[in-house]
């Protein structure tokens, strides 16, 4: 595969068969010319702290590689581990970011959190950390 990343057989994530959520988020060289990465899903799930109720919503990750970027199959699976843990909205914006920033090294890293209505009011939070 001619676009495969030089360190590639470091991916253990992506070339895994894995059906749990995981704490990892695997790396690899940012390309060339990449000045911007946007990553989205309308699947973020978790648990409301003090009811125990879920909360749904719509996540953007958006980031400026400086070394490296983020391998998608472990962002997804790392996402997972948030449906059984107890977070408010602007703390899980708060905590993506960092874990990002933390594990990339980005120039910044944005994370907006669109929370779905609950009693009437939609909630967005966003993270942001840089450099």
């Amino acid at each position: 595969m001619a676009d495969m990343p030089e360190n590639s057989e470091e991916l253990s994530v992506l070339k895994s068969t894995i059906n749990k959520p995981i704490d990892k988020l695997e790396t690899f060289p940012a390309p060339k010319n990449v000045i911007e990465v946007k990553f989205f899903t309308d699947e973020l799930t978790s648990i409301c702290p003090i009811t125990g109720q879920p909360d749904f919503g719509e996540l953007t990750i958006e980031y400026e590689p400086n070394q490296l970027c983020l391998e998608s199959k472990s962002l997804k699976l790392y996402l997972w581990t948030f449906r059984e843990e107890g977070h408010f909205c602007e703390a899980l914006a708060s905590e993506i970011a960092q874990k990002i920033f933390d594990t990339l090294k980005p120039k910044w890293v944005r994370v907006t959190n669109e929370q779905s209505k609950r009693g009437g009011i939609e909630t967005t939070a966003i993270g942001y950390v840089e450099e």
